[in-house]
């Protein structure tokens, strides 16, 4: 375990991990997944004993039923109403918002995991495109110049502007992949000066999705991944207990470095060292 990360630890009523970086490394495409040490055995002592657990990822490419049984042929005991994107979170906050058109700059499989939740949803080729009560990005490498023009103007004419992730790589088999909703999210807001609200990690209508899905307060829920500006900064905007890994993109150096908002309790080399914390007793 590394050091030197002493803040006092509060007992522990949930779990929330990340996927790449923490529990699995994806392939650049997403299409292929690698297991992290000590992911399986973790979950299914959690599962076995009732301990509440789910998993949020800021990748949006796959709505759960897709995603989910990928997971589990891998031997991670997550079932798909325990798996979640942005584009659950940003289900949430359009439908309460009252938007009735969304413009999704995304793939096939983002547009179905927001038709899922209940969200009207509109396509950039689709008539009067534009003018979408809303316009939300994500995970869409086949974006191309049409898609950021009708995009803008939505925008431009008054839509609301969201995006699944401002982050602009992610961990992966290969190294640092590329965040597409960051590069799509920032050539919309460079043409309309309107900044897209975050609805995955580290928003906090992320944090306040994760405690509701785990019926505990934010106090008692433990974030566990690998990024500090992800879900780090997350932890701390929810007063969650934050728990870094080294197995993704941040080094055990890089985690000491943090500053205040964007430091765990606690930092671990493998899943398996969870246990020596004392959060599963």
């Amino acid at each position: 375990m590394t050091a030197p990360f002493t803040e006092p630890l509060r007992p522990a009523g949930g779990f929330m991990f990340d996927l790449d970086g923490t529990l699995i490394l994806s392939d650049r495409n997403l299409g292929g997944y690698t297991l992290l040490p000590g992911a399986v055995d973790l979950l299914n002592e959690l599962a076995a004993r009732g301990i509440p657990f789910l998993a949020l990822t800021n990748g949006s490419a796959y709505p759960a039923r897709e995603q989910g049984p990928r997971l589990r042929a891998l031997g991670l005991p997550i079932p798909d109403d325990r798996l979640f994107t942005p584009n659950s979170v940003a289900g949430m906050v359009m439908r309460d918002r009252g938007f009735d058109r969304v413009l999704v700059l995304g793939t096939e499989g983002v547009a179905a995991a927001l038709g899922d939740e209940g969200v009207t949803i509109v396509r950039p080729g689709e008539p009067d495109a534009a003018r979408a009560d809303a316009v939300y990005v994500a995970w869409y490498p086949e974006c191309g110049m049409p898609d950021i023009h009708v995009a803008c103007e939505a925008v431009l004419g008054g839509a609301a502007l969201f995006s699944a992730s401002d982050v602009p790589f992610f961990a992966s088999k290969g190294g640092r992949a590329f965040g597409y909703s960051c590069a799509i999210g920032g050539a919309i807001a460079r043409v309309t000066g309107r900044e897209p609200e975050v609805t995955g990690k580290p928003s906090i209508h992320a944090m306040n999705f994760v405690a509701a899905k785990l019926g505990v307060p934010g106090e008692a829920v433990v974030v566990i991944g690998d990024d500090p500006r992800v879900e780090t900064e997350m932890a701390r905007l929810g007063d969650a207990m934050g728990i870094g890994v080294t197995t993704g993109t941040t080094p055990a150096a890089e985690w000491a470095a943090q500053p205040p908002g964007r430091r765990p309790h606690r930092v671990i080399d493998s899943l398996a060292q969870l246990r020596d914390l004392g959060l599963l007793d």
